[in-house]
C-alpha cells in the first residue's frame, strides 16, 4: 500500500490538528443549523461538496516542479458561508487522504486550515 504524499512531524500535526477543530466543529453546527432550518437545501450543499471534491482533486504542475491545484471554497463560501466550507472540506479532504492518495493524514490539520478557513474567511472579509 503507498504512503500518502504529506507527511508532518507530530508536534506540527498536532498543532495543526488543534488549530482546526473548532472550525471543523463551528461548521458541523452550521450544516445541522442548515438541515433543520431549510431541508431543501441538503442536495445543493451537496453539490456543493462534490464541487469542492472534484476541483481539488485536479493538479495543476507549476513552473517549480510541484504542483497547485484550486479548492472550490470560494463558490461554496458564497453559498453558504465560510463556516459550512469547514466541514464539507474536511470531509472532501479525507476521501482525498484515503481514496486518491492526495494530500495525506499527518497533514490533514494544516490542509484544513488552509483550505477551509484562510480561503473562505477571504469571502468574509470582502462580503
Amino acid at each position: 500500500m503507498h504512503i500518502a504524499e504529506g507527511f508532518l512531524p507530530l508536534v506540527w500535526c498536532v498543532f495543526w490538528y488543534l488549530l482546526a477543530i473548532p472550525f471543523v466543529i463551528w461548521g458541523a453546527r452550521n450544516v445541522s443549523r442548515i438541515y433543520r432550518e431549510r431541508p431543501e437545501q441538503k442536495l445543493t450543499l451537496a453539490v456543493a461538496g462534490a464541487f469542492i471534491f472534484v476541483l481539488s482533486s485536479l493538479k495543476l504542475p507549476s513552473v517549480t516542479g510541484s504542483s497547485s491545484h484550486p479548492t472550490g471554497t470560494g463558490l461554496s463560501a458564497i453559498l453558504y458561508g465560510p463556516a459550512t466550507m469547514s466541514l464539507l472540506s474536511t470531509i472532501v479532504l479525507v476521501f482525498q487522504a484515503l481514496l486518491l492518495v492526495h494530500g495525506g493524514l499527518t497533514t490533514l490539520g494544516a490542509n484544513i486550515f488552509s483550505m477551509e478557513v484562510t480561503g473562505p474567511a477571504a469571502y468574509s472579509v470582502f462580503h
